[in-house]
């Protein structure tokens, strides 16, 4: 059966922390590469962490059916998932691991069902996502309290996943993660 797992958080939570390990120690997982009309951070490569599409391109996608989900997260920035990538990691034999905002999530969810687990990972307090975030510094101040807003929305959608983890000690969250994914790959459902 065809399965597939979705990793939603607040920015600088560590999502792509706890996605990353996941995705060097479990072989069986291929991650799906969201498409965004935001431009490229210094370490992101094309077709790695996203595809990067110009506004129009996006649209012309949206118009042609092309994404499984798709939304405006930030004014003017948008995120979706490719149908494409799923079919593809399929027939790599993968389970499909998403790294969706809530909203992201939510929508596969509802797409798959119990094909789908949905995991939310959190930080133990605002204040220390606030910390996270400073530290990571490639935002300016304005953009920096958008995401804290942001996080703050996101918080509230935490019951609606199958799962959540606290991530307070990394080591015992990726492990956790770990075991979660696991289990649910290798259940019958």
């Amino acid at each position: 059966m065809n399965k597939v797992i979705i990793f939603s958080a607040p920015s600088g939570s560590g999502k792509t922390t706890v996605v990353n390990h996941l995705l060097k120690t479990m072989p069986e997982l291929g991650f799906s590469v969201s498409a965004t009309t935001r431009k490229p951070r210094a370490n992101e490569t094309h077709g790695k962490e996203y595809y990067f599409l110009d506004e129009q391109d996006f649209q012309e996608r949206v118009a042609r059916g092309e994404f499984l989900e798709h939304e405006e997260v930030y004014t003017g920035i948008h995120y979706g998932t490719l149908k494409s990538e799923v079919s593809r990691l399929w027939a790599e034999g993968k389970t499909v691991v998403f790294d969706v905002d809530v909203v992201g999530g939510m929508n596969i969810k509802k797409e798959y069902g119990d094909a789908a687990l949905s995991v939310f990972l959190r930080p133990p307090s605002i204040e220390v996502l606030m910390e996270r975030l400073r530290k990571r510094s490639t935002e300016v101040e304005h953009q920096l309290n958008m995401r804290i807003a942001k996080a703050q929305e996101e918080l509230q959608y935490e019951d609606k996943y199958d799962v959540k983890i606290i991530n307070d000690k990394l080591d015992e969250t990726l492990k956790k993660a770990e075991d979660i994914v696991h289990d649910f790959i290798h259940s019958k459902k």
